[in-house]
């Protein structure tokens, strides 16, 4: 996978650039990005005092459509107008603004929820303004996804994106398999640590729920697309790199099931000040 590199204290909220890049061709992301595991979806659900959701980075729509089917009523915020724009076309509510300037004018909700999206948001800053819109007993759920590709396809995206921008700022991670399912923990670590800054909320709960998916070299090729660091390509080398992904899919044998983990946490909003 395509990452910033490391650094003592990371702060991917202030990345704007990559933030807004994924909307660069929505359909492909809506496409391409997996849907959230239904038990997560049903836990979130079931956490919340009611049913009114508010979606942050909502993106195309991907989980404000989960939890619609679920029978919330789900606003979304988005930064980006492209992606904003498509989820509004799946029927979804959206108001273009990143979360730290969007402005809620007195609205209150029973779940605050973002897929993907929270570590693109103040930690800290981004739970205090939770805990001021959220009713008593409301929920703050941010969660996302992270898969693993085989050794193979990694090595082979790897020297490919060292091959075609070799100046690029970002790197590739070539961990051994399982250890990047299991580092995106330190991201929703670091979110409750922005919670427990922030006041306001019980102690947050960490889950995690691992799966698999299928893929054709296509498709695996297009879901690489819509990476952080391949969304910030020129379309030319872009595409020199994603035909590197497809030749060594091909070489695995054609379709290549990835591991997913899917973390996330739950804090629930308590009669607590909210010091930031």
């Amino acid at each position: 996978m395509v990452t910033i590199p490391p650094s003592p204290r990371p702060e991917p909220h202030l990345h704007r650039r990559m933030a807004e890049s994924f909307g660069v061709d929505p359909e492909r992301y809506d496409r391409s990005r997996p849907p959230y595991p239904d038990a997560m979806i049903e836990r979130i659900v079931a956490a919340a005092p009611g049913a009114d959701f508010l979606d942050v980075g909502c993106g195309t729509g991907i989980e404000a459509r989960q939890f619609r089917a679920a029978g919330r009523a789900v606003l979304g915020v988005e930064a980006d107008p492209r992606m904003a724009g498509f989820a509004r076309g799946t029927g979804i509510a959206v108001e273009v603004a990143t979360f730290e300037a969007w402005e809620p004018a007195g609205r209150t909700f029973d779940a605050i929820v973002s897929g993907t999206a929270w570590h693109w948001v103040d930690p800290v800053a981004g739970a205090a303004k939770a805990a001021r819109i959220l009713r008593p007993g409301g929920v703050l759920a941010p969660f996302g996804h992270v898969y693993q590709l085989p050794p193979p396809i990694a090595a082979a995206l790897a020297a490919a994106y060292r091959r075609v921008v070799p100046d690029s700022p970002l790197v590739l991670d070539e961990r051994p398999p399982g250890s990047i399912l299991d580092a995106y923990q330190g991201l929703y670590a670091r979110a409750a640590d922005g919670i427990r800054a922030a006041g306001g909320f019980g102690e947050p709960e960490l889950w995690r729920y691992d799966w698999e998916r299928a893929y054709t070299p296509a498709e695996l090729s297009e879901l690489v697309s819509t990476s952080g660091g391949l969304s910030t390509l020129p379309p030319d080398p872009a595409a020199r790199i994603l035909s590197a992904v497809g030749a060594a899919a091909d070489e695995c044998g054609g379709t290549v099931t990835l591991p997913y983990a899917t973390w996330g946490l739950t804090a629930v909003r308590t009669d607590g000040e909210v010091r930031r």
